[in-house]
């Protein structure tokens, strides 16, 4: 049986009392007739003591449940744990183990009940004055978070900090860095066309020389945090519903949102494979100029999220072109196959002709046909086929676009009012006058809502008149692989492959 003496260092600060010192100290409280135990000693240096994810105190921990330890001794009842409910459970394990428990500048051990009673009040004290820090750091920041102030991380791609004054605080805000601000918008607008994946969209930076100008190199991961970030986007009421609708806490007022500020998204996301929880997040406008038009921005979005779902080369082998692709040398047709993981962690999608692997009877074409690749080659020739039926000269005037959103702005003001009005009339705040009162004010902002609704459809009226041939090429830029897959077959004949791999493709129309 052994006496464990154990210290514990957060951070190296110069009145803090070294590991060291806080072992000597434990030893001037090892009694007389212990001097010949066996003493054993468990440092921890620079380690926060709100968890127990310590390696010497792990190690003090496996010694006691062997049954190898007498008594432990701390320096102070901190050193152990701040936290109450770990150290509760700490102590218990030791009376379990019979394992007596001294801190050598309280002057308690656990041998005597009055001793295990006074420990746990000092850790009530102890838990108390961290849970205090806690949450003196978290109303600071969620109140600077409030003032518009940026909240730090990872400096965002095209911009660099700055110093600010903001409300008489010096702080920091971000300003644009113009050559990588000009990367950024690419970046965007090349990602929001809808063939463009997240790998083809590397692949064309790469292509172009158009790598990160600090140096480093892009990779779809990078990619996709840049393209979520709301930092970038020219933040208006589109951008407001969008996170609203996704349950995040949202701090800055709508009104504020006119389609000039960047945001910045902060918090805790709860992971979820199909339906990822925001509820924890919060939003809040930030002083700097956004840089992306919000529609753009908000394409890129719709887009990540429906990557799990559409283009899922791993988990749906087949392509909506199935059927349609024949090997023009045996005129067997070509079915996908998952192929393996490269050296980007990637698994493609290829065409392979039947003829050679079922029939063995065709060598197939000479080069691999993959299908993403195909599949954004036919899409180009359909939305061109599309557009060549009748060409339409949509175009909304930039005068219009601003009225709509100070319109969508009025909205979500208005809303706001009658959901306040609604839960003071239901919480019974207002005496029958009152009531009535407040029952014609309800009524009126009903009115301007749906006033404010018709003048949006009004503007948007003045576009010029389109037909079903438009509609149907709006519909082709956003469909889903069922939708994909019914247009190839009425408007394809057969996709055509040569040994070559040239491809013709054959219409219907």
């Amino acid at each position: 049986m052994a006496i464990v003496l154990y210290a514990r260092k957060s951070v190296e600060r110069e009145n803090s009392i070294s590991c060291e010192t806080q072992l000597e100290y434990c030893r001037s409280v090892i009694k007389p007739d212990e001097r010949d135990e066996k003493i054993i000693t468990f440092v921890d240096n620079g380690f926060s003591g709100g968890n127990v994810n310590r390696d010497g105190f792990q190690k003090m921990i496996k010694m006691v449940r062997q049954g190898k330890v007498k008594k432990v001794i701390v320096y102070k009842l901190d050193r152990i744990s701040r936290s109450l409910s770990d150290f509760v459970n700490i102590l218990q394990e030791f009376k379990e183990h019979k394992v007596e428990f001294v801190s050598s500048q309280e002057s308690f051990d656990t041998s005597s009940p009055y001793g295990e009673m006074i420990v746990k009040l000092l850790m009530v004290f102890a838990e108390f004055e961290r849970t205090s820090i806690i949450n003196r750091v978290t109303q600071a920041y969620a109140h600077r978070s409030e003032m518009g102030f940026y909240m730090g991380g990872r400096q965002p791609y095209g911009f660099e900090l700055v110093p600010t004054v903001i409300h008489n605080v010096k702080t920091k805000k971000l300003n644009p860095i113009p050559a990588e601000v000009e990367q950024v918008r690419y970046i965007f607008e090349v990602y929001a066309q809808e063939s463009i994946s997240l790998r083809r969209l590397l692949d064309i930076l790469v292509a172009e020389g158009k790598q990160p100008l600090n140096g480093s190199s892009w990779t779809t991961a990078k990619l996709s945090t840049l393209l979520k970030n709301p930092i970038y986007v020219k933040a208006d009421s589109d951008v407001y519903d969008y996170y609203d609708r996704h349950g995040v806490q949202m701090v800055t007022d709508v009104s504020l949102f006119t389609g000039e500020y960047g945001a910045q998204l902060y918090g805790h996301t709860k992971h979820d494979p199909d339906a990822p929880d925001w509820s924890d997040m919060k939003l809040v406008l930030l002083t700097h100029y956004g840089i992306v038009d919000s529609d753009i921005w908000l394409k890129c979005q719709r887009k990540l999220e429906k990557n799990r779902q559409i283009g899922n080369s791993v988990s749906n082998p087949t392509s909506w072109l199935a059927g349609k692709v024949v090997c023009e040398k045996c005129g067997h047709t070509m079915t996908t196959i998952k192929g393996k993981i490269n050296k980007s962690g990637e698994i493609r999608r290829y065409f392979n002709c039947t003829g050679r692997s079922h029939k063995k009877t065709c060598t197939g074409p000479n080069v691999t046909i993959y299908a993403e690749d195909l599949e954004n080659m036919v899409y180009e020739c359909i939305s061109e086929k599309l557009a060549d039926l009748k060409e339409m000269n949509r175009t909304t005037r930039k005068g219009d676009t601003a009225e709509v959103n100070e319109l969508k702005l009025k909205i979500k003001a208005i809303e706001k009012s009658e959901k306040q009005l609604l839960d003071t009339m239901l919480a019974g705040g207002f005496n029958d006058d009152l009531l009535a009162l407040a029952n014609q004010k309800a009524t009126q902002l009903k009115r301007d809502r749906m006033a404010l609704y018709e003048r949006i459809e009004d503007l948007k009226s003045r576009e010029d008149e389109t037909d079903v041939v438009v509609n149907l090429a709006k519909s082709w830029r956003t469909a889903d692989y069922k939708r994909k897959k019914s247009v190839a077959m009425i408007m394809i004949h057969k996709i055509v492959i040569s040994e070559d791999g040239s491809t013709k493709v054959l219409w219907n129309i």
